[in-house]
Order: C-alpha cells, then structure tokens, then sequence
C-alpha cells in the first residue's frame, strides 16, 4: 500500500475488546495510519446513537496505553461508537479518518437487524461523513471456548485495499466464521438476508413486563444472504447504505 491513510479503529464492545487490539494491529502492518478511539464501556446494540457522558457540555475522554501497540495513539470515549465516528471525522483525534474499521465484534452483524448493530452504526457514520468504513465481525455460535480474532482482522486487513479503492462514502459489512485453527475461509459477496441470524419475538406483554425471546434462523436464511453464506462457511461481504430517500410519487391529499 503506497499511500497511508489515517484510519479510526473503533468497536461496540469497549476499550478493553481483544477484537478492537488485533484489528487495530492488522491495520497498523498493513501499512495505515492509526488511531484508536472506542467506547469507555460496551455499547452494544446503540446502532448510530450519539449519546455521550458528558461534563459541562464536553464529551468524556480518557487516554490509555494498549498492550502492543506503542506509539498508537488509544482514547477510552465515554460515547457511543458512530457519535466516536462523528467526533473524529471532525478532528477530534487529530486527521479526520478516511476509513473506520469497526470491531472485531464477538458475535455476527447479519440481515437487516444490523439496524441495531453499533459495530455497523459506527462503520455506516463513516460513510456518511464522507469516509470509508468496514465493520468485522467473528460468528461466536461455532467453536465458541476458541475465538480467532487474528483471522477475522487478517481478513479485514485483506479487503482494506478493495475498500479504498471503491468511492468515499463506501461502507462494506464483513462476517467470519470462527473456523479452527489458522485456516482461512474464502470470500463471498452476499445480500441482506431478511431478518438476521436470530429473530425476536414477542412471547409475553402485560401492564408492566414485555418478555422477548430469539429463534436461530440461520438454517433456513435465503439462499445467497449473508446469513446462508456464513453458516455455510464462507466469509460473506455486503455493501451497504445508511438512511437514504426514495423516489417517491407527488404527494396529493
């Protein structure tokens, strides 16, 4: 890669993730320019929240030093992942990034419930702001005592240089099994399968209580999603989009 391009490592799972320190490694050989600036706590589930702690109207920010990676420059935001995203497109960590890499998540971002993902949140207000984004996630269901962190980011590091290669604004969502071993899954494009690898439903409502409960859907996802595809193995990519309008006909009442 001949050109460096600073790049923001971020997650949903905290400052602490061992996903968040191999991705941030992978980046740093592959020849980036990195930054380090993930959510104090876990943020999971804030899809593209910008809620913050705040003190007399300033966002939270503390300085940490991450075992093996000297000289990176690490920030503990008490924020969650895409408001990180947003700061830091407006400078807040020196050169506004030209690509975030989100993750690695412990546990896949799959079909449209990636709505929720903060993972993807952050990736997506990459794109929004003009940049690149990539979010990483690690199938958790298989294997799950083992995670391989290092496959997941070796993968993500494989498809920086595609990513900037596409247009600003790009964002690409990239799920990996948690194969044994070192052995690397192929690559697969994939579409958005309609729900996710679970799907939630509501099984209980009275005055004061709502019990919800998951049903794995991954077996029987259609076939060519991103869902079908990992539980088939492979590594799947999707592109895609935040909010946009659709052509819509002249309103008339």
């Amino acid at each position: 890669m001949t050109q460096t391009f600073t790049t923001l490592i971020t997650n949903d799972d905290g400052i602490g993730s061992p996903g968040l320190l191999r991705l941030a490694l992978a980046a740093h050989d592959a020849g980036l320019d990195v930054v380090v600036a993930a959510p104090a706590e876990e943020s999971s589930g804030s899809g593209a929240a910008i809620t913050a702690t705040e003190s007399d109207g300033r966002i939270l920010v503390d300085r940490r030093r991450l075992e093996g990676l000297d000289g990176i420059p690490c920030y503990a935001v008490h924020a969650a992942p895409a408001l990180i995203t947003l700061i830091a497109s407006h400078g807040a960590f020196g050169r506004a990034p030209e690509l975030v890499l989100s993750g690695v998540n412990p546990g896949a971002n799959l079909g449209r419930a990636i709505l929720h993902s903060g993972t993807v949140g952050a990736a997506l207000t990459s794109g929004v702001n003009g940049g690149r984004g990539l979010a990483v996630s690690l199938d958790v269901t298989v294997n799950p005592t083992t995670l391989r962190w290092g496959v997941a980011a070796r993968l993500a590091a494989q498809l920086i240089p595609f990513l900037l290669d596409q247009e600003a604004g790009t964002v690409l969502n990239l799920n990996v099994p948690n194969v044994a071993g070192d052995e690397m899954p192929e690559f697969r494009t994939a579409k958005l399968a309609r729900f996710g690898i679970v799907q939630t439903t509501m099984t209980q409502q009275d005055r004061h209580q709502i019990r919800l409960a998951v049903a794995d859907t991954a077996a029987h996802a259609e076939p060519g999603s991103d869902a079908d595809l990992l539980y088939q193995g492979f590594a799947t990519v999707t592109s895609i989009r935040s909010v946009d309008e659709r052509p819509l006909a002249d309103l008339v009442l």
